[in-house]
């Protein structure tokens, strides 16, 4: 090859690579100008379902009421409720449905349904696939873009009816964009797992965030192989007599039940305990004692928790003893009064096997793989910072601290160790001792971001008669959250400018309100828990309005299926927005700006580089 022939070909070949460059810039340029200019997703915030799973599942398949709401902003002003109503209707049963009083044609209906699935697909951009069917997939691609259709698709009956049938169900698949799950799907209700599997499954994983509640932290504690844990999420189950789901999950309890039953016959429990069943009853009782005995060792080992006030069996010991008042059960087999923290011989071996299975389950492994590696201690979603229950705080309205860190930066330690142990629990690999102690913590402990209450009291409400120490006093998140300065200390350290939280309810029965005055601090709770009013709460967030959903009791949703309707929300506006609320106005939205920027910046040196000439000479 002649030096004039090799220099053209270096010269081809570097300008081939400059130009394959500058293609790639551009190409991710447009992409983020794009997503910058997208509506925010549509999303739901939903806290403390609690095992409740074919509730979930009921409210769920009706979209928390947003089918209306998205249609009411799809649509012109002018449209009257009883039309959009009208049009709900259908979408829901995915069908024409012929209305004397609502003087709507077949073409107009499905002009308004091509309308609405306009709306939510002109300026969203869809992360998981193609929701038409394939029969009417390149119908409906034409109505969208407003091209011609045959003529058909209006006039002959048989033909519009299908095509509003998949319009509908286009529609309701893409109603809602995210899910935004604060935490607790364990304990109380016996479908846990149902939940999971919903979440998880393709059709949602890839829209969830997950924000870890305290309940979820005792199941994956006791995976993780926390014994204390291990005992109390068996004896929570045990408490509402969910054997099925335990049978479900895999777990052998023929030793445990014997034990307990022979150990703490039924004539002879006292105490106040919720399982209906004798059986129920006898293992609920046998394992708080085992779980007793086991927390007083971690809180001994690990001082540095300055839990030594919930050290109670010495003081227990005593008052059997001594025959004192005060006790509402006085029958412990299992308790050496000398030594009153030692297992027996038994409850060892009962230990031993639980936290085995607990740790080598394979089907709640597969369950709490998803809260491992998709869960955080905390999520910032457009302008909002999501948590369960809050960040510490103390008494003067300040960041309470913990192992040494306050605020944001305790919330990624514990992020970071949840992290460490999961990965461990999936793979297989030996836990550190202070690990699991410290998802003890985080699931009773007062500085905890799970709890937030100055002692988890289960001794006294089991066993003392004064019921003014079963009291759970609550420490100082609300009280701070109603204050301007430290809700400005928690917006600036997290960069936000609302905060969402679960974990407490809210009884809108006596009046009370999800949001705050000023819309800053949002309470939602699922209430799914029968013990929490049953009428709970979740948010919906779309570009133009920012409400609370009151939900249906479940006798309500029973009613609402008989009668193949959806159940009766009410509504509580906090926000709305004149235009449509973009990913530009959003904290991501300043990070795909930066981003943005910088290739633009690179685009421009580029097109004013000397080699830029030398390519256009080519």
């Amino acid at each position: 090859m002649t030096a004039e022939k090799e220099h053209i070909h270096n010269k081809f070949e570097v300008s081939g690579g400059y130009v394959e460059k500058i293609d790639q810039l551009a190409s991710r340029l447009l992409d983020l100008d794009l997503e910058l200019n997208s509506n925010i997703p549509t999303t739901l915030w939903i806290s403390d379902l609690h095992g409740e799973g074919d509730r979930f599942k009921s409210i769920l398949r009706g979209r928390f009421g947003m089918l209306y709401q998205t249609c009411r902003e799809a649509l012109p002003g002018t449209f009257s409720m009883e039309k959009i109503q009208y049009l709900t209707r259908i979408i829901r049963k995915q069908q024409y449905l012929k209305d004397d009083v609502i003087k709507m044609d077949i073409q107009d209906i499905i002009l308004c349904l091509v309308e609405v699935l306009r709306y939510k697909t002109t300026n969203i951009r869809p992360n998981n696939g193609s929701k038409f069917k394939p029969e009417f997939h390149d119908v409906i691609s034409r109505l969208l873009s407003g091209l011609p259709v045959p003529d058909p698709i209006f006039e002959e009956p048989i033909v519009s009816r299908r095509l509003i049938s998949h319009l509908s169900f286009a529609i309701r698949q893409i109603l809602l964009d995210r899910i935004q799950v604060l935490g607790d799907v364990f304990d109380r209700g016996d479908q846990p797992d149902k939940i999971l599997r919903i979440l998880s499954s393709s059709s949602y994983r890839n829209g969830v965030d997950y924000v870890f509640g305290n309940h979820d932290i005792l199941w994956m504690g006791g995976a993780a192989g926390c014994a204390s844990l291990a005992v109390e999420a068996m004896r929570i189950t045990c408490r509402y007599d969910h054997f099925i789901f335990l049978k479900r999950m895999g777990f052998d309890t023929v030793r445990l039940e014997k034990f307990a039953i022979e150990t703490y016959p039924v004539n002879k429990i006292t105490g106040n305990f919720k399982a209906q069943t004798d059986k129920g009853r006898a293992l609920e009782k046998a394992l708080t004692v085992i779980q007793l005995k086991l927390e007083e060792q971690t809180i001994k080992d690990f001082p540095q928790y300055e839990m030594k006030p919930r050290l109670w069996l010495d003081r227990f010991a005593k008052m059997l003893k001594n025959k004192e008042p005060g006790l509402n059960d006085t029958f412990f087999p299992t308790v050496d009064l000398e030594y009153p923290a030692q297992l027996t011989s038994e409850e060892s071996a009962i230990v031993k096997d639980l936290v085995k299975q607990f740790t080598t389950n394979r089907k709640l492994k597969r369950l709490l793989q998803f809260l491992f590696e998709r869960g955080k201690t905390y999520h910032i979603q457009n302008n909002f910072l999501n948590i369960h229950a809050l960040v510490p705080s103390t008494v003067d309205g300040e960041f309470e601290e913990f192992l040494g860190r306050r605020g944001k930066q305790l919330l990624n330690y514990i992020q970071e160790v949840i992290y460490r142990v999961g990965q461990n629990y999936i793979h297989g690999r030996k836990q550190k001792p202070e690990d699991q102690a410290l998802f003890f913590y985080l699931w009773c402990g007062p500085k905890s971001p799970f709890f937030g209450k100055e002692a988890m009291k289960t001794f006294e409400r089991y066993f003392l008669l004064d019921k003014k120490l079963h009291e759970e006093r609550t420490l100082y998140w609300h009280k701070n959250m109603n204050t301007e300065a430290f809700k400005k200390k928690l917006l600036d350290e997290f960069g936000v400018k609302r905060v969402i939280y679960g974990h407490t309810p809210v009884n809108y029965a006596k009046g009370a309100h999800m949001a705050s005055k000023d819309g800053v601090s949002i309470n939602i709770d699922g209430g799914f828990a029968s013990a929490y009013y049953n009428r709970g709460h979740s948010l919906v967030h779309t570009p133009f309005q920012l409400y609370g959903i009151i939900l249906p009791t479940p006798q309500e949703i029973m009613e609402a299926e008989r009668r193949l309707e959806s159940a009766p929300l009410d509504i509580e506006l906090i926000d709305e927005f004149p235009q449509a609320m973009k990913i530009r106005d959003t904290i991501a939205g300043k990070k795909i700006q930066a981003e943005r920027d910088a290739i633009l910046a690179e685009l421009q040196a580029m097109g004013s580089d000397s080699a830029a000439t030398e390519l256009h000479g080519v």
